[in-house]
């Protein structure tokens, strides 16, 4: 049950970032998950939203906007959780290239959002293992 992220390129210069951001909530755009990093000239903004395809929309307009398919599994509040989840990726040799963290509400709990290098062989040991991950509906009923 992989999820489609959003990824902006938005260049490295004072008020691009807030510009990128105001267009999304101007059209009623949640972000649900961000990360950001930057280089010297531009900077990847990578998003869950709560309408993918409004945010490609409205944001490819002026910046460059991808989609990548990446895994969101529910992680415990607790020691070793993050753990077990990398090990049976590296048991498998899946190469996880990023990965960043969200909370939901009470409810649906903490999440790590995964890229990695197979996503249907990782998302097939998640389930194995008996993990939850998210689809892109549970994404836009959050």
């Amino acid at each position: 049950m992989a999820i489609q992220q959003i990824s902006v390129f938005v260049e490295n210069k004072q008020g691009k970032l807030v510009e990128t951001v105001k267009t999304l909530a101007d059209n009623d755009i949640n972000i649900r998950a961000m990360s950001i990093a930057d280089t010297k000239d531009f900077g990847i903004l990578r998003m869950i939203t709560s309408d993918n395809a409004k945010t490609k929309e409205v944001l490819s307009n002026d910046t460059v906007v991808n989609t990548t398919e990446v895994i969101a599994v529910k992680m415990a509040d607790r020691p070793g959780a993050l753990y077990k989840v990398i090990d049976i990726l590296s048991k498998a040799g899946i190469n996880i290239e990023y990965m960043y963290a969200f909370t939901a509400s009470d409810a649906l709990g903490a999440y790590v959002v995964f890229r990695v290098d197979d996503v249907p062989q990782a998302q097939e040991l998640i389930d194995k293992n008996g993990l939850k991950s998210l689809n892109d509906e549970d994404v836009r009923s959050m």
